[in-house]
């Protein structure tokens, strides 16, 4: 499986205590991603997570407040500080661009953190969606999307400087960039990951910027790979620059 072709900025390194944390994390999404696919969602309790993982009821509510955050790797802190980022992100561009950039950078981190559990990532979310056929899981992941969402939208209303109550606007692009995301990690882990998933997002939101064109390169991504060059450079109109066999 291809993984996202973009190079993380260097960060410092982390404690031995942070990666302790962070191995413990990944460990307790693994194991409950394992034991939901092998007996089913209403089968499993925090405690059979807990043991499996060899830790406590307690450590696992340290990290996750409920079975069904393991799953989806739900973090509170990812709420408060995406809506942070919308606001913060590319000032003084337009607010589409800068969302574009949120949101390929919090694609990039779904791939890397279902990449970090091991094995093909694609395969994890596979088994997040086989889950979710569960009807409680289910409406706890529209929950978690929803909030999503309303700190997504929280954020454009405060870029532009107006509000939710009376403009449309940020409630609309905030609901239009949930189902970019969805839809590209749906289309994402059904294609096995033979695009990185960062570049599906951007793809996505830059065919959204010209109008959603039928000619679009984001159709072409099963025929071939869409370069780098061919992502940033662009035509008069903003469409990503096609081959001249393409017309």
């Amino acid at each position: 499986m291809t993984l996202p072709s973009t190079a993380p900025a260097a960060e410092p390194r982390a404690s031995l205590r942070e990666r302790k944390k962070l191995a413990t994390r990944r460990s307790l999404r693994r194991v409950a991603l394992d034991l939901v696919a092998e007996r089913g969602f209403a089968h499993v309790t925090v405690e059979d997570i807990a043991e499996a993982a060899d830790v406590s009821p307690r450590t696992f509510f340290n990290y996750f407040p409920s079975k069904e955050a393991a799953l989806f790797g739900a973090d509170p802190d990812r709420v408060a500080a995406l809506r942070e980022r919308v606001v913060r992100e590319a000032p003084g561009e337009p607010v589409l661009e800068a969302l574009r950039l949120v949101m390929v950078s919090d694609a990039q981190r779904v791939a890397d953190e279902l990449s970090e559990l091991g094995g093909d990532p694609a395969d994890w979310l596979r088994r997040m969606k086989e889950a979710r056929t569960d009807p409680h899981l289910r409406a706890a992941h529209a929950a978690q999307m929803a909030m999503l969402e309303r700190a997504i939208a929280d954020g454009l209303a405060e870029r532009l400087g107006t509000d939710l109550e009376q403009d449309p606007y940020p409630g609309l692009l905030a609901a239009t960039a949930a189902g970019v995301l969805r839809a590209s990690i749906t289309f994402w882990a059904g294609s096995g990951g033979t695009m990185p998933l960062d570049q599906l997002v951007d793809l996505a939101f830059r065919a959204l910027a010209d109008g959603l064109p039928e000619r679009c390169a984001l159709r072409q991504v099963t025929e071939r790979e869409v370069t780098e060059h061919e992502v940033t450079e662009r035509h008069v109109t903003g469409n990503v620059t096609y081959r001249k066999d393409n017309h």
